[in-house]
């Protein structure tokens, strides 16, 4: 004779939901009557995850607050955080899909780059691309320099460089960003929200 209790006649009624809900106090069946043994047994991502950091969707300029969870050094889980004001816990579907973007196997990890002319792309380490690029802007600035225009006037500006800020930055970098392209002495400096 076979010992599972749900081969039995009372195992199977006491595993049928609605026998749990007339016999059980959820009466209503939203509760424990309405739960499968599996859906007992779940836990959520969360459970054992480290204490969650919290960061701002990167997608948009509205600035919803997220929880992202992570567990042995890995991210396992991006919720909306209840206590932001803006978003008061809500994603919408691009925000909700974070986890993806940062955990996807087509994330590039490493800096990748290709010379001029060239057909095939290096991996350069990220010190070597943060000089490169500062390097870059430092030689434009210099070359596209204006200290004075034909009359004399005082300028101090360059035409060699322009800042273009993107929508997913929040009103903290964009303030950071215009402050560092000022300061670089550009002049075009323009938002992609007003474009």
């Amino acid at each position: 004779m076979n010992s599972n209790p749900i081969h039995t006649l009372r195992g199977w009624l006491q595993e049928w939901p609605v026998y749990r809900q007339v016999t059980g106090p959820d009466r209503l069946g939203r509760g424990a009557a309405a739960q499968s043994p599996r859906s007992r047994q779940l836990r959520a991502r969360t459970a054992t995850a480290d204490e969650p950091a919290r960061s701002v969707c990167p997608y948009c300029a509205v600035g919803c607050a997220q929880l992202v969870y992570a567990q042995d050094g890995r991210v396992t889980q991006i919720e909306g955080d209840p206590d932001s004001p803006v978003s008061r816990g809500r994603l919408c579907p691009k925000g909700s899909a974070s986890l993806s973007l940062v955990t996807g196997p087509q994330r590039e990890e490493k800096v990748r780059y290709r010379a001029p002319f060239a057909t095939e792309w290096t991996d350069l380490p990220l010190d070597t691309a943060m000089d490169m690029v500062a390097d870059r802007m430092l030689d434009a600035r210099r070359r596209g320099w204006q200290e004075t225009d034909e009359q004399g006037n005082v300028l101090r500006r360059t035409m060699g460089l322009a800042g273009l800020g993107g929508a997913t930055t929040d009103n903290e970098e964009n303030y950071l960003f215009k402050k560092l392209w000022t300061a670089m002495g550009a002049v075009q400096i323009e938002n992609q929200a007003r474009i």
